[in-house]
C-alpha cells in the first residue's frame, strides 16, 4: 500500500494532535467517570504513539545515514591490495 509522502510525514503529528484533543475532552468530561477514563487512556495512547513514531523514524534515518557514510569509507578508496592483504606474505 502506497501512502503519499505528505500524509506519511504528517501521521505522527496527527496522532499527537488527536491524542491531545482526547486528553482535553477527558478533562472536560469529568462528570462521567467511565467516559473520561476511556477518553483519557485513548488520548494518552495517541500522544504516546505519535512520539514513539517520531523517535523511531529519527533513529532509522540517522542509522541509514551512518550506514551510507560507512559504505564510502577508506577501504573503497584504497587500492585492492590495501583492502585485502595477502595471507601468504609474512
Amino acid at each position: 500500500m502506497h501512502v503519499p509522502r505528505r500524509l506519511y510525514e504528517g501521521l505522527p503529528w496527527l496522532y499527537i494532535a488527536l491524542g491531545a484533543a482526547a486528553l482535553g475532552a477527558s478533562y472536560l468530561t469529568t462528570a462521567w467517570r467511565a467516559v473520561s477514563l476511556i477518553t483519557g487512556i485513548a488520548g494518552l495512547a495517541g500522544v504516546l504513539a505519535g512520539v514513539v513514531l517520531l523517535l523511531r523514524r529519527r533513529d532509522f534515518r540517522e542509522l541509514g545515514e551512518r550506514y551510507d557514510a560507512g559504505r564510502a569509507g577508506p577501504l573503497e578508496d584504497a587500492p585492492p591490495s590495501a583492502a585485502r592483504p595477502d595471507r601468504d606474505q609474512d
